[in-house]
């Protein structure tokens, strides 16, 4: 697919239509990393449960805004629908938003459960914990940003992400995510001045995982 080169076109045919005509794709992209919380993901302490690659799920964290739009790499669920990512901060962040783009096809996943500040999510706590906040989403291949209530996420140092179900209502096994962003203000608690990443926060717990199959291998990503 290449249809993502074709962002900015739209931009340029109002080129002559007076002051409107100054926009262009970086503007749509400045917003984005204004809020960014890119650089403040423990990216080697991500666990992803039941994804069919190792690994692949913190390959699609580590995609930038601007290759929201590639397909790959892109994680793919394996023995079920079911998705779940555990994902650590270098510190403690305000969340405003999550970012994502899947499909318009029934792999696309239809819910989001996010939890908060545990280390023990796996699938059994991830289905009867209560939800710091649920989402339905939308069945479309252009990036969802989904707003969560902020003062639920005012202290966050890690967030699960859970996709209990795919828009093939049982009929579809695989579901697919392409690109997982956040938007959210870096709180540096005095201790480090927030272009530095500390790596105090890289402690997943991830032993606790029981029946992924292979994905227990996942208790290895923190090195």
């Amino acid at each position: 697919m290449s249809h993502h080169c074709h962002d900015e076109h739209h931009d340029h045919s109002h080129g002559g239509g007076g002051g409107g005509g100054e926009h262009d794709h970086s503007d749509d992209i400045t917003p984005a990393l204004q809020f960014s919380l890119y650089q403040h993901i423990d990216f080697d302490g991500v666990a992803t449960l039941n994804e069919r690659v190792y690994g692949s799920g913190r390959e699609v964290l580590r995609k930038t805004w601007a290759e929201r739009m590639r397909v790959e790499p892109e994680v793919e669920s394996e023995a079920d629908e079911q998705l779940l990512v555990n994902i650590p901060f270098t510190g403690q962040v305000k969340l405003h938003s999550i970012l994502l783009r899947t499909s318009d096809s029934d792999s696309a996943p239809k819910t989001l459960k996010v939890i908060i500040n545990r280390d023990d999510v796996d699938f059994d706590v991830a289905e009867s914990a209560p939800a710091t906040q649920e989402f339905e989403l939308s069945r479309t291949g252009e990036v969802q940003e989904i707003a969560v209530r902020r003062a639920r996420f005012s202290a966050v140092r890690r967030l699960s992400l859970f996709f209990p179900d795919n828009f093939g209502d049982g009929d579809e096994d695989v579901t697919r995510i392409s690109y997982i962003g956040f938007k959210g203000e870096w709180m540096q608690l005095g201790r480090a001045p927030a272009n530095i990443l500390y790596e105090a926060a890289a402690n997943p717990s991830d032993h606790k995982v029981k029946g992924v199959g292979v994905n227990q291998m996942g208790s290895n990503v923190g090195q």
